[in-house]
């Protein structure tokens, strides 16, 4: 037997007066968080949610997060997150896919109207019998009539539950998969995934009870949920929360709190180095910090160079998918670490670079990303071709063009679906961006391919400036030119005041190829 939520009711008997969450100024324990998602559970199970019941979760990075998290876990159920930014049709989709039997929805926040999208996509979905409004306050009734609320599924239950005797390789999680290709997919994690890549995390970050996280990417993305939230419960760190990513939040957060550990995505960490205000003691911020990740997307290595020397602390890189509970490979303190690379597999899991056909390529070339191990996703739910085509013996085919170096570690050139075919030759917009981002008046870039007559397709250049630079785009073009092969650099340069970004901070490329 093993559930997940073990890593929160292990925590809550060793450390149950320590705060294991601090949201705002609100402070929750160890044990009133395992004792309020022993209420849910309870009440989850009065309404009828039985072991391998599936009920998504819509809600911003706020207490109720974790509290309804493992509250689905200790019913025996199954947790299907879903992005705050989902719209009507979409979340329809989801619901319907997953076999969801309950929704729980949190209310949203100004210019986020989710609860409005969830209950109307709630209405069109037959076999998904019950809506949760999470409100502000447990206290609070449900603003849509005829609805239940968390704080009325809690009221009145005991704060001790029997928690579901699920078994390992039971399902805890359907993540689904951003849907760049084709419709979301539902990555099925199972107990035992999620619960070895906690562990593994922790390790990678060095972190201790005396350790305190900011999270500020969301809860319901596969990398928050484990090496933040997972993560941090199984180390019994303190967890600060932050609902939307904000520089000066950030900031003030990490000097209140004396923030040790921060994870975030490529945009975020642009976002700190540019930060321009003054108010904050930086020193004293960076003195604290113990340990920078960085995961989502490839970090560009001007931001990597950037950060080291304003801050003091190397950015460590790693690469991971929802498919692969999520972490692959990391640069390790034990093994070592390059800049620019996603580093080494990390334990229990075999990494390597393949060509079409399937073989190992020689070291330096490049090929296909697979590995497999213990964090290999169970297979996409209700989609086994779709499973056998990702998952070949035993080895999870990412869909990612990497290399390997001589010394075993490895490197993301880019996504198979972002390639660029110019003329027959293959272009990686990874190389093209990385020689961009070292002009002076480049603060963002993304390269993508545009159709083309005669070449098939052509090479564009998507640029946010710096703050007091006006460089022509024949000049920009010029410059790129000089210091790439003839057929990578870009034709045309579109200036933009910001690149269209996920929820999770990711670049949306096919939002800039629509333009």
């Amino acid at each position: 037997m093993l559930n997940l939520s073990v890593l929160l009711e292990d925590s809550a008997r060793k450390y149950p007066t320590k705060d294991a969450f601090i949201y705002g100024d609100t402070h929750l324990t160890y044990a009133q968080v395992n004792g309020a998602a022993n209420q849910f559970a309870n009440g989850l199970k009065a309404t009828g949610i039985k072991p391998g019941d599936k009920v998504a979760l819509s809600c911003l990075n706020v207490p109720y997060f974790p509290i309804a998290f493992y509250g689905i876990l200790k019913a025996g159920g199954v947790v299907v997150p879903l992005s705050v930014l989902l719209k009507r049709e979409e979340v329809v989709y989801h619901l319907a896919d997953s076999d969801a039997k309950a929704y729980c929805c949190f209310l949203g926040a100004p210019g986020l109207p989710m609860l409005e999208e969830g209950f109307a996509a709630f209405g069109e979905v037959d076999g998904c019998e019950d809506f949760v409004v999470i409100t502000a306050k447990t206290s609070d009734p449900s603003p849509i009539e005829g609805t239940s609320t968390m704080g009325a599924l809690m009221e009145g239950q005991v704060v001790t539950t029997d928690t579901a005797a699920t078994g390992a390789d039971d399902t805890a999680v359907i993540v689904y998969t951003s849907g760049t290709t084709g419709r979301p997919k539902g990555a099925e994690l199972s107990h035992s995934n999620l619960f070895l890549n906690a562990i593994l995390s922790a390790d990678l970050t060095g972190a201790t009870t005396q350790d305190v996280t900011l999270t500020v990417l969301p809860m319901f993305h596969i990398f928050a949920l484990t090496l933040q939230l997972n993560a941090s419960l199984y180390r019994g760190m303190t967890n600060v929360l932050l609902a939307r990513f904000d520089a000066e939040d950030v900031f003030g957060l990490m000097e209140r709190h004396r923030v040790t550990i921060f994870a975030g995505v490529p945009t975020m960490y642009w976002g700190l180095l540019n930060y321009k205000g003054e108010q904050f003691d930086l020193k004293a911020i960076a003195a604290n910090l113990k340990s920078c990740l960085s995961g989502g997307a490839s970090l560009p290595v001007t931001v990597i160079n950037e950060f080291k020397a304003r801050f003091g602390i190397d950015i460590l890189e790693g690469y991971g998918m929802s498919e692969g509970s999520p972490v692959v490979t990391f640069n390790q303190a034990d093994v070592g670490r390059k800049a620019g690379s996603i580093g080494t597999p990390v334990w229990g899991v075999s990494v390597k670079v393949v060509d079409e056909a399937g073989r190992e390529v020689p070291v330096g070339e490049k090929g296909e990303i697979v590995y497999k191990g213990h964090n290999v996703m169970k297979g996409y739910y209700n989609k086994p071709d779709a499973t056998a085509e990702s998952i070949v013996d035993g080895w999870l085919h990412s869909g990612d063009v990497g290399r390997m170096d001589e010394d075993g570690f490895f490197y993301v050139v880019d996504r198979t679906k972002d390639m660029i075919i110019r003329g027959g030759l293959n272009v990686y917009p990874r190389e093209v961006e990385d020689v961009m981002l070292r002009h002076e008046a480049v603060s963002m870039v993304a390269v993508i391919g545009v159709p083309d007559e005669e070449y098939g397709e052509e090479i564009r250049a998507c640029v946010v400036l710096k703050e007091g630079h006006d460089p022509a785009a024949d000049d920009l073009i010029s410059w790129t030119k000089e210091r790439i092969a003839a057929y990578k650099y870009p034709r045309s340069v579109e200036f933009l005041a910001a690149l269209p970004q996920s929820a999770t901070g990711k670049i949306l490329k096919k939002e800039l190829r629509k333009g």
